[in-house]
């Protein structure tokens, strides 16, 4: 394993209990950064925070309630230090139906924290980070996001937005040292397939020309570089790790 330097770096992972959050939490705390964990399951944070040892904290935090994000920020700051990398893996898929019989409610939990609590999470943390001229951004998006997959529509909806903002805040930020880009990654080997159908899963399986899922230490490879100093130059920019299932 290659080393990326992130000595005196402090991290926010949303969604950094379990999955690729917790994975791409441990990498940057090899690396030399603190991280401060966010996840709604109060019980898993205790199980990773422990695991990473004294370099990670972690807040009990549901990222729909804009308030408590920025409040958030502000007790993680005191925890850790100024935030200078946010990670937001926060996610759910959701049930797996066809759009004009997809549950309304489901449609509007899966929008609310796949791309509302991202919006809500870029925009606690981007002050700081301006003030301070230095920052660096990882949203977690997905293939489904570039391509759609069928009985989705919410989840790559939802996958769609957080691209497009992740573009547009990477530009609005390219005249400080902030960047802002985001991952697409296939299907990963997470707790996240629990919510799906072994037929759905089959289904994404098949679609990537690798012929495995993704695992989680893989994707945490990239994000520790793209949280790096050493990517002085590269913003509003989406990554594959979609093991050749992206056309584009």
């Amino acid at each position: 394993m290659n080393q990326i330097d992130l000595k005196d770096q402090t991290a926010i992972v949303t969604g950094g209990a379990q999955g690729l959050g917790f994975a791409m939490a441990r990498r940057m705390v090899e690396s030399g950064a603190k991280v401060c964990l966010w996840d709604m399951d109060s019980v898993l944070l205790g199980v990773a925070t422990a695991k990473l040892g004294k370099a990670a904290s972690s807040i009990a935090i549901d990222i729909t309630d804009a308030e408590d994000v920025v409040r958030a920020v502000a007790q993680t700051e005191q925890l850790a230090g100024a935030v200078s990398i946010l990670v937001n893996s926060a996610g759910i898929a959701g049930p797996a139906a066809p759009l004009d019989t997809y549950d309304v409610v489901m449609w509007r939990k899966i929008i609310d924290i796949n791309l509302n609590g991202t919006f809500y999470v870029n925009r606690a943390v981007v002050p700081g980070m301006k003030a301070r001229n230095y920052g660096r951004i990882v949203n977690i998006a997905s293939v489904a996001g570039k391509e759609g997959n069928p009985n989705a529509s919410a989840y790559s909806a939802s996958k769609a937005g957080v691209i497009g903002l992740t573009k547009s805040l990477g530009k609005e930020l390219a005249g400080y040292n902030i960047a802002v880009n985001c991952i697409t990654p296939a299907t990963a080997q997470t707790r996240i397939l629990d919510q799906l159908t072994p037929e759905f899963i089959e289904y994404m399986r098949s679609k990537i020309p690798r012929g495995r899922f993704l695992e989680v230490d893989e994707a945490a490879a990239m994000v520790a570089w793209l949280v790096s100093p050493e990517n002085s130059f590269t913003t509003a920019s989406t990554f594959d790790l979609s093991g050749g299932r992206a056309t584009y």
